[in-house]
């Protein structure tokens, strides 16, 4: 039985014909692939006639604690201005939705290019407990909705049997 040396990238078809003179760098073959696969994508995706691309949702990322007494939701939604966001309460569920509008930039020399997403949201969030929707208090700051939800009366003081076999 003979030894070979082991090579991880042994199998690997290189993206750029062999060259004697240069080192094979593994890191810069991704780093354009990488670039091929955006370029691709960029093709993809449609986009509307204002150049934005509608082909994915924005779903804002939540926080959620609940305690004795309320729910503690935080949304995450950089960009934006509180008159720019709905939020609507059921006992339920909280609803929260809004739209990011572009900025219209031109630029005479050169590209712009821009990873920002655009466009309308929208998100439910079911709730672990209902709540008094007439009492939720709002705060938007930095980016982040803060949003306190009161339990209600009945959640506060429910009692929970347990089984124990």
């Amino acid at each position: 039985m003979a030894l070979m040396r082991w090579n991880p990238f042994r199998d690997i078809e290189r993206l750029e014909p062999f060259r004697d003179s240069e080192p094979w760098e593994p890191f810069r073959e991704i780093d354009t692939l990488q670039r091929q696969m955006n370029r691709l994508f960029d093709r993809l995706i449609p986009t509307t006639d204002g150049g934005e691309r509608s082909g994915f949702i924005f779903s804002p990322a939540v926080e959620l604690e609940e305690t004795d007494d309320a729910i503690h939701l935080k949304l995450e939604i950089p960009g934006l201005e509180a008159k720019d966001i709905n939020v609507e309460a059921t006992p339920e569920s909280i609803l929260i939705s809004g739209e990011r509008k572009t900025e219209i930039k031109t630029e005479e020399n050169g590209i712009t290019r821009s990873e920002f997403r655009y466009g309308k949201f929208q998100r439910v969030i079911p709730l672990p407990s209902q709540i008094q929707n007439d009492k939720v208090q709002a705060e938007y700051k930095n980016g982040i909705l803060h949003l306190t939800l009161p339990k209600a009366e009945s959640e506060k003081h429910k009692a929970v049997k347990i089984n124990l076999g």
